[in-house]
């Protein structure tokens, strides 16, 4: 039997593993040893001299943080002599700096406060140290520079952590400070605001500016929730003072984020408590939207759509369900849509950004969603990022990628038009022209084919349709694809030997990929690509679709659909239908697909659509070619909009219900990886609004079928029951962190990766796909191609976000994103007013020269509802998921 390492602390012997260090071993044995400027996970630096501890024979205390642990060492952690150092050490971080905790943020929750009362620091010997550098403030985060210890904490969490590489040491001795790139304010500077530094702090240098003065740490209560933005699922705990949200901090040591949040997870939770909140029912009355009664505004609304149906039947009735909102309350108004209205004419705004992965997913491997789970990225050799700004749209997945590269366990090929921030640090970055993904992928393939550099086992035993791909890609040569994309040939030769040798490597994909009238196409090829290499149903591989709502995954699963009961479970099974007939206590209900949302809005425009009831969605931004949604909507019978805001969907309805933000309610989200987590409730919604699921349930009630639960608890039991992939999730099992979908049994325990062993559908589908143009070209009125997508600082249609005055001063309009050679060539400068044409409409926004864009591509961000987007993208659909082409217009532009 090998013989064991061990070390005596204070008395006690404990075995340890090679490598580990001296707070390493006491920390899991129980033992307190004092820190300050340690992070867990982080690489020690040693630098407060805090944690410093007696060893037997050596001549100096040494730092436990940075310390290995030898056999038979002996080690004091409170002795005489290393108690007289922590004071010393606290006296001089005391003295180095204006630490008055009167009025300072941190009282009550500050580690050097913390430490001075532990060691009975009474007096200060040291004279206290001037104050060098002028407090720093912006609207997000206040530094005060004579608080700084320079225990280096923030430095290390966002250089190591969130890899933001925003701020390091500058200058030397007595002039040191921490500083941002060329020692610019932070609003000046490439910083992205995600705060992680101020979360890190252990002192009142970094602050929280809005929480300032709104409460003290002991008269705040803490509430574990999920974030409500987008689809990475961050836990975070809400700081609740007089039924207030006052503070946003991450949940320490909870997957997915660990603590990390971004910018708006952190910062942008000023509309859970602003005034404009919608508090009470509205009603039309002579043009005008005035206030009313729950009775009046339910029973009004009740009685038009029974109405509607007598008259034009069910199916001129239509339901937007919503990815904002809670499992518990997407499958409440699916039930209502079909018990109550009787039909299939629900959906949600997973039409416009991921049916497309739905579709092409389950066709190849029988299940729509991503397939492994987001701590998988640790494990992958190699990282194939597409039609994803990670960065910009789901930050803390992209410090995990970011992490990875630079700890030199994964490389990174980026393949994107707009030069990203990933790209900096990417192996290998691929510029493709707009819409010609399926010409790339086939061009990967074709490569990694004729040099037999595919799993030939796994295509042989886990797949089908191998031949048909291999011959439909053999015209896909390199020179050939290279035409199409405008990508070299070598690069897709080097792009293809990267990704086969690599192996397990991983593909993350979002809206590049989806939006587009070959978006079902492109999904298939991202399938194809790993299943060759064998990377699908392993760990560190996968083909990960990153989804862009907090539940957007979730209204899926809970059958927010047109085409599906919950659990995907097709309306069209008999077997199913009796299954949900017996358990609604209805019968009859609809056999046949419903309208998608696109296809809602197309019927309210020829008049087959009478009244649409449209939950936490604002179309009027949203969707493609707004002029023609907005006739539609104004054609309507009856528009019902349920939100929290009045949107400017909702100051054309003819009936507005107040609904309850994420922070009022229980219930659940699903995210990306298809972890099913807990919302909790932590304040109450404002006025008279509603949880969401109380609203169609009175609504119900009023329309003869009776909906009742106690809570959004005994929702979930129902749902689950009919819902087989959520069968043995529970309350009480989600109070650990979350369970992975599918999860059949109270006793399984969830499912990280899909398709390991087999897939969904038995053997995984290969699909031989042609390369075809997008379905808009440029021409000589229209010569430039428009493509669109988010920023950092704003979510979906800025409902949420423009109620923050720091995310609105990080990004205050729209932009028109231009190459510099698309500027000089058209005269403009930077702020110059462009009016930007397409065949639908037109908008006007400021122009940003910028590196990041193409030559020939101009992009504009779509949340701007003053200068929409939308009023120019193409509503052509992919025949399949029915998902517009928001990434593919022809425009011109023009100086105003």
């Amino acid at each position: 039997m090998a013989r064991k390492d061990t070390i005596t602390i204070n008395g006690d012997e404990f075995s340890f593993n090679e490598g580990e260090t001296i707070l390493q071993i006491a920390n899991r044995n129980g033992i307190d040893i004092p820190t300050l400027c340690y992070m867990k996970g982080l690489n020690p630096t040693g630098a407060c001299r805090i944690c410093v501890v007696e060893v037997k024979g050596a001549r100096n205390l040494v730092p436990s943080c940075a310390t290995p642990a030898m056999n038979n060492m002996v080690v004091e952690t409170e002795s005489e002599r290393v108690i007289k150092s922590r004071k010393l050490n606290i006296e001089l971080l005391l003295a180095s700096g204006r630490h008055n905790c009167i009025t300072c943020e941190k009282n009550g929750d500050c580690r050097l406060q913390d430490l001075a009362y532990r060691y009975k620091v009474e007096t200060v010997r040291f004279p206290e140290s001037e104050t060098r550098y002028e407090t720093e403030t912006n609207a997000l985060i206040i530094r005060d520079f004579s608080r700084c210890i320079l225990c280096g904490r923030c430095v290390q969490v966002c250089n190591e952590v969130q890899v933001n590489r925003a701020i390091s040491y500058g200058y030397r001795g007595s002039a040191s400070k921490i500083v941002a790139v060329g020692d610019l304010p932070l609003n000046e500077s490439d910083c992205v605001f995600c705060g992680e530094c101020v979360q890190a702090c252990p002192v009142g240098a970094l602050t929280e500016n809005p929480s300032r003065f709104q409460g003290r740490p002991w008269e705040v209560e803490k509430v574990q929730t999920t974030c409500p933005y987008c689809g990475v699922g961050c836990q975070m705990n809400l700081h609740i003072k007089d039924n207030k949200v006052i503070k946003i901090t991450g949940t320490e040591d909870v997957a997915p984020n660990f603590a990390s949040l971004c910018v708006k997870g952190r910062f942008g939770y000023d509309f859970i408590n602003k005034p404009e909140r919608l508090t009470v029912p509205l009603i039309k009355e002579a043009g005008s939207l005035k206030n009313a009664s729950w009775d009046d505004a339910l029973s009004l609304t009740a009685k038009r759509l029974v109405d509607i149906k007598s008259k034009y039947g069910p199916d001129s009735i239509g339901i937007f369900s919503s990815a904002k909102i809670t499992n518990e309350e997407n499958y409440i108004a699916q039930k209502f849509a079909r018990a109550v209205i009787g039909t299939n004419n629900v959906d949600h705004c997973a039409r416009l950004c991921h049916a497309s992965t739905v579709a092409g997913l389950a066709a190849a491997f029988g299940s729509g969603a991503m397939t492994n789970s987001v701590a998988d990225i640790e494990k992958s050799k190699l990282i194939l990022v597409t039609g994803s700004n990670t960065t910009e749209a789901h930050p803390v997945i992209s410090s995990y990628i970011k992490r990875a590269v630079e700890s030199g366990s994964a490389k990174l090929i980026v393949v994107d038009p707009r030069r990203i921030p990933l790209t900096k640090f990417a192996t290998l970055w691929l510029r493709q022209n707009l819409g010609t993904d399926v010409a790339w992928a086939n061009g990967m393939m074709h490569v990694i084919i004729s040099e037999a550099l595919y799993d030939s086992n796994y295509v042989k035993d886990r797949t089908e349709g191998f031949e048909e791909l291999k011959k439909t890609v053999e015209k896909y040569d390199p020179a050939f694809v290279s035409k199409i994309t405008g990508i070299s040939a070598d690069d897709i030769i080097k792009a293809a030997r990267m990704y086969a040798n690599s192996r397990p490597a991983s593909i993350f994909f979002a809206m590049g990929i989806t939006q587009h009238s070959t978006g079902t196409d492109n999904v298939k090829s991202m399938a194809n690509l790993a299943m060759l290499c064998g990377n699908v149903g392993v760990p560190g591989g996968g083909v990960n679709p990153l989804r862009g709502q907090n539940n957007v995954q979730g209204a899926c699963d809970l059958g927010a659909l047109p085409n599906v009961f919950s659990g995907y479970q097709p309306v069209g099974d008999p077997a199913v239908r009796e299954k949900m007939e017996k358990a609604w206590g209805v019968n009859g209900l609809p056999e046949t697909s419903g309208l998608t949302i696109t296809e809602m809005v197309k019927g309210a425009q020829d008049g087959k659509l009478k009244a649409l009831y449209i939950i936490g969605e604002n179309p009027l931004v949203s969707d493609p070619d707004i002029n023609h949604v907005e006739q539609g909507l104004k054609n309507l019978e009856l528009l019902v909009v349920q939100d929290i805001f009045l949107s400017d969907t909702a100051k054309i309805a003819d009936i507005v219900l107040p609904s309850a933000s994420f922070a009022e309610k229980d219930g659940t989200f699903t995210n990306t990886e298809r972890k099913v987590q807990l919302v909790r409730k932590a304040i109450d919604p404002p006025g008279k609004a509603k949880q969401d699921w109380e609203i169609i349930c009175e609504l119900s009630n009023r329309m003869g079928y009776a909906m009742e639960y106690t809570d959004s608890k005994a929702i979930m039991e129902e749902m689950n029951s009919v819902t087989p992939s959520y069968a043995g999730i529970s309350y009480s099992r989600l109070e650990n962190g979350g369970l992975h979908w599918p999860c059949p049994a109270p006793d399984h325990p969830g499912t990280p990766i899909l398709h390991v062993g087999t897939f969904t559908r038995g053997l995984g589908q290969f699909h031989a796909i042609e390369y075809i143009p997008p379905a808009e070209v440029t021409d000589e009125d229209y010569p430039l191609y428009l493509t669109t997508g988010r920023v950092l600082y704003h979510f979906h249609t800025r409902t949420m976000t423009m109620q923050s005055e720091g995310l609105n001063e990080l990004s205050p309009e729209c932009f028109v994103e231009i190459s510099p050679q698309d500027a000089a060539d058209y005269n403009i400068k930077q702020g110059d007013l462009l009016r930007v044409h397409s065949r639908r409409g037109e908008i006007q926004a400021m122009a940003r020269v910028s590196d990041q864009a193409i030559k020939g591509t101009i992009f504009i961000p779509f949340h701007f509802a003053k200068a929409a987007a939308n009023r120019l993208t193409n509503p052509a659909l992919d025949p399949i998921a029915k998902i517009p082409e928001f990434k593919v217009c022809a425009i011109r532009i023009e100086k105003v």
